[in-house]
């Protein structure tokens, strides 16, 4: 997915890196990245908290990334 190599470059950080950093295999990420695997909810949530922005940000439903966050 185009938004999150760009996400993870503009960070000045490397597949391996984000892989730790959220907890899962550096290959699952590259696919993930790549978009041969689907991203599950978990992961996405975790990748949104990384970058601080929306799941929708991530999956290209809005071009907003802030978090639009109601009580």
């Amino acid at each position: 997915m185009y938004r999150l190599k760009y996400l993870r470059e503009s960070e000045l950080l490397t597949q391996k890196q984000v892989a730790e950093k959220i907890g899962c295999g550096h290959r699952a990420y590259a696919y993930y990245e790549e978009g041969i695997r689907d991203i599950p909810t978990q992961m996405l949530i975790k990748i949104a908290d990384l970058y601080e922005v929306s799941i929708d940000y991530l999956l290209c439903r809005t071009n907003n990334p802030k978090m639009n966050i109601e009580v």
